[in-house]
């Protein structure tokens, strides 16, 4: 509607609104500035969805990956024992599948030589009349050291004050061994213990004792004995990593009459989750792409990518994965050529279920598994490079590359975009704002001319007034034509 004025009132002194005229003129041209802010919230909305949508297809292109490595979760192997209380086993990089039987005797254990029980920690354990002593004690057998431990009275001729010289000796010494003072109803014992286990840290009483102790027989230091498929092994700990290459054993208890079976085989733990964590990334990127597309018919619209073709080829792309029969000679012996054969099914919306119980039209993933790993990691991955995950993979990389992949350079675009109208919409406002001030510099000159007009026309009157006074000379009757100073009144816009 174009801007209008009463031609009486522009005459009367008050001039006119500049403010509001001005911003009245400005107005339908600021117009085009609400609508390309429009369009750039609207460039925001797909730039944050492609961008969501993007870190989605990271997630899936991850999950993809961990199948397709032939060092991941597919070829990996795991232990299993039959008897956890007895042992448990762990494989190393370069384990083979493998069963084996176990039977564990003994377990390796720590020596310990320790005394009878005397009545006090604190009195001398040296002879009467005598002012020093010798103590040895004999360290991994025969074959060990010999600690020769030298008594002194009042200093380490008590329980006490031995048990803190035996710890500080065998710290200088490196002898392995560490002592105490163990008190009971009975009295009190010196306990000497050794720091390794098995035939290493066996203990006994030298050939010399010129003390009032009394040691009992020694006990532990011995070894663990333990058969693998019938052949015996003999090991200093209970920790066997020599026994079986890229195997260890971890010796728990013995019974010699409980065969224990340790088995390695496809970690299937393992290769469950990898495949779930698959399905489930998958399923998240098809959902995002279907919001998109899904028609609202309250609002009659679709999603802010739903003309998007950059996210039909994306979700083509997918499917066409999604539905990947391989053609590999041992996938095709094994009948698993694709994910229907493995349990994991197709569903009308194109996201996929892992079918958890077997019917007779579907199997389940968790029994193809167990009865036949080899052609499930053989469905994934191969030699060839022709198996799901590397093709899914494949597809991936080029769909998801920097700069070239289909949604990053929709990204691209929609940024270019956005930066054009930022540019526009700031030139436009810059020029708008120019515009104001030559405005504002014209309708205020109007404004004062409009509102000086009473007082020019109140002097043109009043010398009109004279001059037709001065004539009129023979005028005896003179008209009352006496003038008024106009005044000011409000503006009019």
């Amino acid at each position: 509607m174009g801007i209008s004025f009463n031609a009486a009132s522009l005459l009367n002194g008050n001039g006119i609104n500049v403010s509001s005229i001005v911003s009245e003129i400005q107005a339908a041209q600021s117009g085009q500035v609400t609508a390309w802010k429009a369009d750039q919230t609207t460039l925001q909305k797909q730039a944050t969805t492609i961008t969501n949508i993007n870190t989605d297809l990271s997630t899936l292109t991850t999950a993809v990956q961990g199948l397709a490595d032939p060092t991941g979760a597919l070829t990996g192997l795991t232990a299993t024992s039959s008897e956890s209380a007895v042992l448990t086993a762990t494989v190393q990089a370069g384990a083979t599948a493998a069963s084996y039987t176990v039977v564990v005797s003994s377990l390796a254990t720590t020596g310990t030589l320790y005394t009878a029980a005397i009545a006090n920690a604190t009195t001398s354990i040296l002879p009467n009349g005598q002012t020093s002593g010798d103590l040895k004690v004999q360290i991994g057998g025969s074959g060990g050291i010999t600690a020769d431990i030298a008594i002194a009275a009042g200093s380490n001729d008590t329980l006490t004050t031995l048990a803190n010289s035996i710890n500080t000796q065998s710290a200088q010494n490196k002898w392995g061994i560490t002592a105490s003072v163990v008190t009971d109803a009975s009295g009190s014992r010196l306990a000497v213990y050794s720091q390794a286990s098995g035939s290493p840290g066996a203990l006994a009483l030298g050939a010399t004792n010129t003390t009032n102790l009394t040691f009992e027989p020694p006990v532990g230091g011995t070894d663990s004995l333990f058969t693998i498929n019938g052949i015996p092994y003999a090991t200093t700990n209970n920790t066997v990593t020599e026994a079986i290459p890229n195997l260890t054993l971890n010796l728990q208890s013995a019974d010699s009459g409980l065969p224990v079976q340790v088995t390695v085989g496809p970690n299937t733990p393992g290769i469950t989750s990898a495949v779930t964590n698959f399905v489930n990334a998958y399923n998240t990127v098809v959902s995002d792409i279907n919001s998109q597309f899904a028609f609202d018919p309250g609002a009659k619209t679709q999603g802010t990518l739903g003309a998007d073709n950059s996210l039909r080829i994306l979700q083509s792309s997918l499917l066409a994965d999604a539905a990947y029969s391989t053609t590999d000679p041992t996938a095709v012996s094994s009948g698993l050529t694709n994910l229907a054969a493995l349990g994991i099914d197709l569903n009308n919306d194109g996201t996929l279920t892992i079918n958890p119980v077997a019917t007779d039209t579907h199997p389940s993933f968790s029994h193809e598994l167990a009865t036949n790993p080899s052609g499930v990691q053989n469905f994934f991955q191969n030699s060839s490079l022709t198996g799901f995950a590397n093709k899914f993979n494949t597809d991936l990389s080029n769909l998801t590359a920097p700069g070239t992949g289909v949604l990053g350079e929709d990204l691209k675009a929609n940024q270019s975009q956005q930066s054009a109208l930022t540019s526009e919409i700031s030139n436009f406002q810059t020029q708008l704002a120019a515009q104001q001030v030559q405005l504002d510099l014209v309708f205020n000159a109007v404004n004062a001319a409009l509102q000086q007009y009473p007082f020019t026309l109140f002097e043109i009157n009043t010398v009109l007034g004279s001059i037709t006074s001065a004539g009129a000379t023979t005028n005896t009757s003179p008209t009352n034509n006496t003038n008024t100073t106009p005044t000011s009144g409000n503006p009019t816009g």
